[in-house]
């Protein structure tokens, strides 16, 4: 008869583990890959990139961050404020609106709420490329063509449905309860949402948030109907350095193009990260 010991059988959830977090590494390795050849490429020299034999370090002859020097003009900048501006306007504004309609579906008893929730999907399902017409025109008749107030209300229109949608399951993962009990030691109906609701659902809007900055940073398809071509953001400003007719493409500024329109979304997950999760465990705690 065998004897299996205390010791041996630590060492099989510890070994299950070890193999599991390896597989996470080589995952994250696989995925990290392609940001790391960005970069890597930004700081080669045109021949070296065109290589049959690739260089895998940034470092050696060939190497330097020239690259940068001619991304990084007036019309990048430009292109810039542009899209931070837009992405700002259409988040800020969604995340108020579909704010106020996930508590009205949740917590209020609407006629014809489950109608609207279903409208809610239809509008998801239907392609982005059957609008473009309908907008071109709306936006003309209006004088909004070519305006950052006219991407900005297609932005919002793109991120409203889904956001609000995501908002409805945080808004109806906290109970009522909470504030009844609040009204009931004294507070008026808007300090108990305020100060009791509100912040169990600050995770919720900053990952609503998060996903909303996104969409609209690199979106491409609907600004390029909208805008003029003088008058770009950053994605349609990263597709002109790949369509240049007249000389061989500079994909070494192409990868520092791209390296610098990456750094604002780096830049706010490393910002939300930390603050999402102290939200939760905070929301955790006064639940």
């Amino acid at each position: 008869m065998t004897v299996t010991t205390p010791l041996a059988r630590n060492r099989r959830p510890r070994a299950g583990r070890t193999a599991l977090n390896v597989l996470a590494l080589l995952l994250a390795a696989v995925w990290a890959f392609p940001v790391y050849w960005m970069v890597n490429g930004s700081f080669q020299s045109l021949s070296r990139l065109r290589s049959p034999e690739p260089a895998w370090l940034p470092f050696g002859e060939g190497t330097s961050a020239d690259a940068y020097g001619r991304v990084v003009d007036a019309s990048f900048w430009d292109s810039m404020q542009l899209s931070l501006v837009v992405t700002l306007l259409a988040v800020g504004c969604g995340l108020v609106f579909a704010f106020l309609a996930a508590l009205a579906i949740s917590r209020f008893r609407i006629r014809g709420k489950g109608a609207f929730v279903v409208v809610i999907l239809v509008v998801q399902m239907i392609p982005a490329e059957a609008l473009f017409i309908s907008q071109y025109k709306m936006l003309s008749g209006w004088g909004l063509f070519n305006t950052i107030a006219g991407l900005t209300v297609l932005y919002l229109a793109m991120i409203l449905p889904f956001t609000i949608w995501m908002l409805r399951g945080f808004v109806a993962g906290v109970p009522a309860d909470l504030e009844e009990a609040a009204m009931v030691d004294g507070c008026s109906r808007f300090r108990a949402f305020f100060t009791i609701t509100f912040p169990l659902l600050a995770p919720g809007l900053v990952a609503c948030g998060v996903y909303g900055f996104l969409q609209c940073w690199n979106e491409i398809t609907l600004a390029t109907v909208v805008m003029d071509p003088s008058n770009r953001t950053v994605p349609l400003w990263l597709q002109g350095m790949t369509t240049v007719s007249n000389k061989a493409i500079d994909w070494p500024a192409v990868m520092a193009g791209a390296t610098l329109v990456a750094v604002p979304v780096i830049a706010l997950f490393m910002l939300v990260q930390n603050r999402m999760a102290s939200g939760m465990v905070s929301g955790a705690v006064k639940g």
